[in-house]
C-alpha cells in the first residue's frame, strides 16, 4: 500500500489527558534517535527467541564474528 493513499484510524479517545499521566516524558528516546540508534521491528515468532535489547546484540555480534571467520578463510 502506497503511504499516501494509507488511512490513519485514530482510536485515540477525546477524552484522555495525558498532561496528567505520571511518569510521561516528551522525546524520551529523541536523542538516541538523533544519536543513530536505528529501531527495528521484530518478527513476532523472532521476538519470541530474545528477551531483550542485550540479548538480540549479543546473537548479532556473534553472527557478525562467524561471517568475518567465513570471508577470511574463503
Amino acid at each position: 500500500m502506497n503511504k499516501e493513499n494509507e488511512v490513519y484510524d485514530d482510536d485515540l479517545q477525546d477524552e484522555y489527558d495525558f498532561s496528567q499521566m505520571a511518569g510521561g516524558v516528551r522525546g524520551k528516546y529523541a536523542g538516541k534517535y538523533k544519536d543513530g540508534v536505528k529501531l527495528i521491528l521484530l518478527e513476532p515468532d523472532v521476538a519470541k527467541m530474545f528477551p531483550d535489547a542485550q540479548s538480540v546484540n549479543d546473537a548479532l555480534r556473534a553472527l557478525t564474528k562467524i561471517i568475518n571467520q567465513h570471508n577470511k578463510t574463503a
